[in-house]
């Protein structure tokens, strides 16, 4: 079973740019990472501030795994530049292509 990780954020006022460097900074890093099947990075047309991050991973076990493996210095930058949590969920696959 493979599985997506769904985060969307916001950028700070003013730190869509510091975010966006961020988030393929934290691309990087997550892709290497045992069970990931990649990753994706989106920004919303209509709100150049919105971003959402996708990772596909072999099963939830693997992406729980995963996260005590990731350099935290990685994630501090991305955390610095949004305005609140991400708002995060798993998500199933129902259509192939």
């Amino acid at each position: 079973m493979s599985v997506a990780r769904h985060y969307m954020m916001t950028a700070r006022e003013g730190m869509d740019a510091t975010l966006e460097t961020a988030l393929r900074t934290l691309a990087d890093a997550v892709r290497a990472l045992p069970g990931c099947d990649g990753v994706e990075l989106l920004r919303d047309i209509g709100n150049e501030r919105r971003f959402v991050f996708i990772e596909r991973w072999t099963s939830v076990e693997a992406h729980k795994a995963a996260g005590p493996q990731l350099d935290k210095a990685v994630i501090a930058p991305m955390m610095a530049a949004i305005d609140g949590p991400p708002d995060g969920c798993y998500l199933d696959s129902l259509t192939l292509g």
